[in-house]
């Protein structure tokens, strides 16, 4: 689970432990290494990005985030790719990317209506003729947050050789599709925990369609793996691939 709030630079040195390279990873990497233009929207510390031009993509490679502190980490490891501070409100492009991705879950903290209608606008207006954009959200029939709790830890190590713990802590039950939840951070060199608080929202199939339609897109592939499985009611995520409606 990736909490694309990072604002601290030392929770933001901790972003890559704590998402490690996936099949995810490996699926948009395939993709973004067959289009010209890529824009990255909540690109993190630029993972993907930085992948892409080490095994020598050609094209424009963009990276978008609203966290500074990540944007420090992104520019230290792939100085070349152009990243940019900020989103989808306060930066608008017209039709210059083949791909448009957002990863990591990150269209789950679009949790207001308005929210992903301006954003879905705003992908619609920088894809390309024939362009793609490609994201993944939870399948809430899988009820993932459920398994959000302080009994499970998660241990990585800070760059000083120490160790953070991480847990988390879902708030009372998800209402309209909304689950709130904080994410706990302890530092074994730290003099406290650092605790951000952060709302997913869950959209299943008909949702996400039906506001992917009203911003001009239109699905054209859905996924509930990575391996292109099918999206299925215990399936753990849906994927989807949607296109400008014609």
């Amino acid at each position: 689970m990736v909490d694309h709030s990072f604002a601290d630079l030392s929770l933001a040195a901790l972003y890559d432990s704590l998402s490690p390279w996936g099949p995810g990873d490996d699926f948009y990497l395939g993709l973004v290494k067959s289009a010209g233009s890529v824009l990255d929207v909540g690109c993190g510390t630029g993972q993907l990005l930085r992948r892409a031009h080490e095994s020598g993509h050609p094209g424009r490679l963009t990276g978008l985030d609203p966290a500074a502190a990540m944007l420090v980490q992104a520019r230290r490891n792939a100085p070349a790719v152009e990243w940019v501070l900020g989103d989808l409100r306060t930066r608008l492009w017209a039709g210059e990317f083949e791909l448009v991705v957002m990863t990591g879950h990150a269209f789950q903290v679009l949790v207001s209506d308005e929210e992903l209608r301006t954003c879905l606008r705003a992908v619609r207006s920088a894809l390309a003729d024939g362009g793609r954009f490609v994201f993944e959200t939870r399948n809430p029939a899988a009820r993932a947050w459920e398994t959000w709790t302080p009994a499970r830890v998660r241990e990585v190590p800070a760059a000083d050789g120490t160790t953070v713990r991480v847990w988390h802590e879902v708030w009372g039950t998800p209402v309209g599709g909304r689950v709130t939840f904080t994410e706990t951070y302890e530092g074994d060199s730290w003099d406290r925990p650092r605790v951000s608080t952060t709302t997913l929202r869950f959209l299943d199939t008909e949702a996400l369609s039906g506001f992917l339609a009203e911003a001009g897109l239109e699905v054209v592939e859905q996924y509930g793996d990575w391996e292109r499985g099918p999206v299925t009611p215990a399936g753990p995520e849906i994927i989807t691939v949607a296109r400008r409606s014609r």
